[in-house]
């Protein structure tokens, strides 16, 4: 008689288990969801204001330069050969 009563509750709570999971789980993955989201847009907003230039005043013009390359062409590559296919 113990074994039937342990199987009927068994079976009764793993039942319910399975109600409560899929009335619970999207609510609790979309609440996941919306704080990764509020956490990468924090990121994203906090990243982009510091990347942000000053503002100038409107019709005032500004040059930058930019880096030129450092690397220098040196004639120590070897020799260029050229070839031609040849068809058999």
């Amino acid at each position: 008689m113990g074994l039937l009563k342990f199987i009927f509750w068994f079976f009764c709570i793993s039942y319910l288990i399975k109600i409560l999971t899929r009335l619970f789980a999207p609510i609790l993955m979309k609440r996941f969801a919306n704080k990764m989201q509020d956490r990468f847009q924090q990121q994203f907003n906090q990243h982009h204001q510091n990347q942000q230039p000053p503002k100038q005043q409107e019709g005032k013009v500004t040059l930058e330069k930019t880096k030129t390359s450092t690397k220098s062409k040196s004639d120590n590559l070897g020799d260029y050969v050229d070839f031609e296919e040849v068809e058999e």
